[in-house]
């Protein structure tokens, strides 16, 4: 469906809006698929905890190794997702093919799963149920998307709201996808700039940040399977799936 819909837009690099159309489809993408993640594994999540009362009460095992191995079980489903993802819409949308470049979008699209999916997993941990975990995740996806640097580039938020453009994963994601596509690509665009000048300019992207901005991005699906993890043992919810 994405491909479809955004066919051969990653070959076309003369005009602003063709830059701004191809921020869009990883901004659309990201964004859809994320939540889609997010959503369909809290229930699963929600369920499984219940599980996890009864077997911690036997003594069975404690809250970080539970929480560890669902993380990781997730990782080969998230790993093929991605895969299958990025060879087919990376080839229908026309993006460069290099290995590295190709490999960057690869890289970014399974850390776009793997936030959202941790990130689920973490707001069921801090909240009764799955239930109330849609809800708080729905207040979040909200401010995210406000502040992705799509709608509002950070050059045009003001000074005093930057702070959460730096602190929201969806930002850092996007900055990755497009810079690892664009970042070095010196065509003459239709405003009398280059693609990467107007990157710099517009965005506020530097190509040379790459490395920031790949380790933020695992920092943020560290950070939410770790709290997941701190919120299993240390919240006991069991009163409230009771009731």
């Amino acid at each position: 469906m994405f491909g479809t819909m955004f066919w051969d837009l990653g070959s076309k690099r003369t005009k602003e809006q063709d830059l701004l159309n191809a921020m869009g489809s990883m901004y659309t993408a990201v964004l859809f698929l994320g939540v889609q993640n997010s959503g369909s594994v809290q229930p699963v999540v929600s369920i499984e905890r219940t599980v996890f009362y009864r077997e911690r009460a036997a003594g069975m095992y404690s809250a970080f190794p539970y929480a560890m191995a669902q993380v990781v079980v997730e990782l080969p489903y998230l790993l093929a997702q991605a895969v299958a993802y990025s060879i087919i819409v990376y080839s229908m949308i026309g993006f460069e093919w290099t290995v590295a470049k190709f490999f960057w979008y690869l890289f970014y699209t399974c850390l776009t799963l793997f936030q959202f999916t941790f990130f689920g997993m973490m707001a069921v941990g801090v909240t009764p149920n799955h239930h109330m975990a849609a809800i708080v995740s729905t207040a979040f996806y909200s401010v995210w998307n406000l502040f992705s640097g799509f709608m509002v580039p950070v050059t045009r938020i003001p000074v005093w709201w930057r702070w959460f453009y730096w602190a929201c994963p969806i930002a850092w994601t996007l900055y990755g996808l497009l810079e690892s596509q664009y970042g070095d690509r010196k065509d003459m665009l239709d405003i009398g700039v280059t693609v990467d000048d107007f990157m710099r300019k517009y965005f506020s992207f530097r190509h040379d940040f790459l490395g920031v901005v790949a380790a933020v991005n695992v920092g943020f699906a560290l950070l939410f399977a770790l709290v997941f993890a701190i919120s299993l043992k240390i919240f006991n919810f069991q009163k409230a799936i009771a009731v």
